[in-house]
């Protein structure tokens, strides 16, 4: 599903599970709080608060009363596997057909500068 169709709350789940992901907040760290957040995202505290929520359902967060979110053992990894399921499933196909369209060596393109 293409970033705009997504849900809000998912876009900045997103934006977490990359700063995950990029080491930007590491496992154990405090996740940024709500209001910090949702300031620096132009997005509704409510919005990000359920976007946390979706964290610590599915225990990749774990809240300390009164002091925080804590991104927990073994997230980032867990993260990473589903980042990778979702990405060979809703966007590898695209990406393989228009590799082999446009005649492009999968090799030669890791070569390649980024941005």
């Amino acid at each position: 599903m293409p970033t705009a169709d997504r849900p809000v709350y998912l876009r900045l789940r997103d934006e977490i599970v990359a700063m995950i992901l990029d080491g930007r907040i590491r496992e154990g760290d405090a996740l940024p709080s709500v209001r910090a957040f949702a300031a620096a995202q132009g997005a509704n505290p409510l919005t990000v608060a359920k976007a946390y929520q979706s964290f610590q359902e599915d225990g990749t967060v774990a809240v300390r009363r009164g002091v925080g979110m804590f991104v927990e053992t073994g997230a980032a990894q867990r993260l990473r596997t589903s980042a990778q399921a979702r990405f060979l499933r809703e966007e590898w196909p695209d990406v393989a057909r228009r590799i082999r369209r446009l005649g492009l060596d999968p090799a030669e393109l890791l070569d390649q500068p980024v941005g």
